[in-house]
């Protein structure tokens, strides 16, 4: 079992917006967040972002993030915390083993997750060295 703690998540801001976005659109049965407060997330969210009212396939319900700002981005993070709090919700929990991305990345978002991936770099492989030496 996974879980993120919704006020002390231990990420950047951005990295919150993006993982709580992904779990609620994700359609995961697990999730301990019922469907009504997952939209509602998501659509509060894309409003801070977009004009036009959001998406219903759940396909098309992706925030692009890239034109935000840090006041946005703050925006989104209490308005997460916010909706999930009148839920009684403190710790998202789901149950889901890590998968490949469905698709591939677009061009666009390769910087971001070139940056991405310089913060969080993977540990190295290294070998048991016990039996070494």
């Amino acid at each position: 079992m996974q879980s993120l703690d919704v006020h002390d998540p231990g990420m950047p801001d951005l990295q919150f917006v993006l993982m709580v976005i992904a779990l609620c659109t994700s359609g995961l049965p697990s999730l301990n967040v019922p469907d009504p407060i997952r939209d509602r997330i998501f659509d509060r969210c894309w409003a801070l972002v977009n004009d036009g009212p959001p998406p219903v396939r759940r396909e098309e319900r992706v925030l692009d993030l890239r034109a935000g700002t840090e006041v946005t981005l703050e925006a989104m993070v209490a308005t997460i915390r916010g909706v999930l709090s009148e839920a009684g919700v403190a710790r998202l929990t789901w149950d889901h083993p890590p998968s490949e991305p469905s698709r591939p990345s677009t061009p666009e978002a390769l910087p971001l997750i070139e940056r991405l991936q310089r913060l969080y770099p993977e540990p190295p492989d290294i070998a048991d060295r016990k039996g070494s030496g």
